[in-house]
């Protein structure tokens, strides 16, 4: 069937409503927030429409740029951490009788109903001293007293990964279960042992499929709130938290709205470049 192009202005009918909705809850905020990050903040909380660079200047100070790098490489850790550990893991899932499957998304599942908030307090009690896992330690003869491992970055990285694994599983799982399993058996038949045929054959099968999981794992944890501030030090605040900080409690919404901006912009970037580096690797 030859697909015929649109000719009339009816023909664009369908396009209306989903161009209405990205406009009402796209275009509309984006373009609010980056008006308002040019505003002019007064006393008390207030602003007015102005366009200064006061709000952006301040936000590339020596403290907010070391926020936001500590925010791309915490994403940036989840990210690889996340793919990792799940691809392997999902090799193994997607060769699994039906059944066996079927379990383990279903386990999978269950954690992606837990809030943010659940997962937070769980891990605190976890690396809590009275209730943590290090009184297991303990009792096996392996430390001589318990001692809290929260608040610090790997409690951070760890509650940050474990929020973000079943989302990379369920981004792979599609792609593997749809791999042909001749692939294999030919590197196996060729001499390959599994791990070489799994390095040499399954990873460069599936390098699309693993470039946009570290995207949407690094999108995902680069907008991360409650954990940091759960599991970590005020140093390991992201940039989420500090513009929640300066809109809700600093009532300073226009230095807030040119952080915001500033952290689409370096996704926008980042993605950006991996897309880029992608292609190019396709075309070498």
């Amino acid at each position: 069937m030859k697909r015929e192009p649109p000719r009339t202005l009816a023909d664009y009918g369908p396009l209306l409503f989903p161009a209405a909705m990205l406009t009402v809850f796209f275009v509309v905020p984006s373009g609010t927030m980056i008006a308002v990050s040019f505003f002019q903040r007064q006393q008390g909380g207030f602003y007015t429409p102005a366009f200064v660079w006061s709000n952006y200047e301040r936000f590339l100070s020596v403290f907010f740029g070391n926020v936001l790098g500590f925010s791309l490489m915490l994403a940036i850790a989840v990210a690889i951490c996340c793919v990792v550990l799940a691809l392997p893991f999902t090799y193994l899932l997607a060769r699994m009788s039906r059944r066996a499957q079927v379990l383990w998304l279903v386990g999978l599942l269950s954690v992606l109903s837990l809030s943010e908030v659940i997962i937070g307090f769980a891990w605190s009690t976890l690396f809590s001293r009275t209730a943590g896992i290090t009184n297991l330690l303990v009792a096996i003869g392996l430390m001589d007293s318990p001692k809290a491992l929260y608040p610090g970055f790997s409690a951070v990285l760890t509650g940050m990964v474990y929020q973000a694994f079943p989302y990379t599983v369920l981004v792979l799982f599609p792609a593997l279960v749809r791999l042909d399993p001749t692939l294999t058996e030919a590197a196996r038949t060729l001499g390959s042992s599994p791990l070489r045929a799994f390095f040499n054959v399954v990873i460069p099968a599936l390098r699309n499929t693993i470039v946009a999981t570290l995207i949407m794992v690094f999108i995902f944890a680069l907008g991360s709130y409650l954990l940091p501030q759960i599991l970590g030090r005020p140093q390991h605040w992201t940039l989420s938290v500090l513009i929640t900080d300066q809109a809700i409690y600093q009532s300073n919404m226009p230095f807030a709205a040119a952080m915001a901006v500033f952290l689409v912009l370096v996704t926008l970037a980042l993605v950006t470049l991996t897309l880029f580096l992608g292609r190019k690797g396709e075309a070498a």
